[in-house]
């Protein structure tokens, strides 16, 4: 009988086991869509207005051969890129869609809030991902994962536009420093994304960087940031792979 008791028991408590709800684990921001706030106090708006005047853009345009998707330094194609962005881009019905600031949630955002909505470019061109590593220092892996879901939007929204995915680009002027090894770990897994395909990976780091692997602030000032300089080496160094993409 005590046996019994005590098998009945063990049945019972695994049964228990099974009643208990799991809980579902919150998913990293990194990976949930959302708007970003400007971080601008005397231009509250800036983002949104970004967001609405690209939406017009794109709409206006008679078509959209090539698209730049990315944060700050896709942004400053319309600063201190603008040179490059004529010499390179002018001609090709590009629409770029960097907003300074971004990270992978905010690229998630505006890819589901239009964008790219009704348009049929040949090539997407994007670099995203160090913003997560400046402000939150997340982990290469949430990056990463951040990226896919990118990738994954923009193979369901633009079926036959081929990808071309960049390397995050160095930052910092160390080899060692703590933010470059974050996303020299990001590149180490979004490489793994390319499938030779839709999506393509290219790595250009090492254009911008010394012998001995320091950034100059003669490429980027802030160590971060290209200019104008930096601007030409990114565009040239992409650019048999664009032409190869886009079928020119």
């Amino acid at each position: 009988m005590r046996s019994f008791s005590l098998l009945s028991y063990c049945v019972a408590l695994v049964a228990m086991t099974f009643m208990v709800p799991a809980v579902a684990e919150e998913p990293h921001e990194a990976h949930v869509a959302a708007p970003r706030s400007s971080g601008d106090p005397a231009n509250p708006n800036w983002w949104d207005k970004r967001h609405a005047d690209k939406l017009k853009a794109k709409d206006a345009a008679d078509k959209v051969d090539l698209v730049l998707i990315g944060d700050s330094i896709t942004h400053g194609f319309e600063g201190a890129g603008k040179e490059t962005f004529k010499k390179y881009y002018a001609d090709r019905n590009t629409l770029n869609l960097g907003f300074s600031g971004d990270r992978t949630e905010h690229v998630l955002w505006r890819l589901e809030h239009g964008e790219v909505d009704g348009i049929h470019p040949k090539l997407v061109v994007m670099m995203i991902g160090t913003n997560n590593t400046g402000h939150r220092q997340d982990a290469p892996e949430i990056t990463a994962k951040g990226i896919r879901m990118i990738l994954d939007q923009l193979r369901t929204r633009l079926p036959e536009a081929k990808i071309l995915l960049l390397g995050v680009f160095p930052r910092s002027a160390s080899v060692d420093d703590s933010k470059r090894k974050i996303n020299d770990g990001i590149n180490d897994i979004i490489a793994t994304y390319d499938d030779g395909e839709m999506i393509h990976f290219l790595n250009i780091n090492d254009k911008f960087l010394e012998e001995d692997g320091t950034l100059s602030k003669e490429i980027m000032p802030d160590l971060l940031h290209p200019k104008q300089k930096g601007y030409g080496i990114w565009a040239e160094a992409i650019e048999p792979k664009v032409k190869e993409l886009m079928g020119e």
